[in-house]
């Protein structure tokens, strides 16, 4: 489904972009690109946050040694 003005009526209106004082029209049409469907793993998401949790690094500023 395509949105925006004009679409819903059929009509085929050009995006215009303006940048720094200069427009700049685009002639074609987005190319389809296929659908990449996201999955939330959250035992996955919790055991790698344990392991970060579990590493504590050594960090050093201006000579200081501290741990995070």
């Amino acid at each position: 489904m395509e949105r925006g003005p004009g679409r819903s009526i059929g009509l085929d209106i050009m995006q215009t972009l303006t940048y720094r004082g200069q427009d700049y029209v685009q002639h074609k049409e987005a190319s389809p690109k296929q659908l990449v469907e996201l999955t939330y793993r959250k035992n996955v998401y919790l055991n790698r946050k344990e392991q970060v949790s579990n590493e504590h690094p050594v960090l050093t500023y201006r000579g200081h040694r501290y741990q995070k």
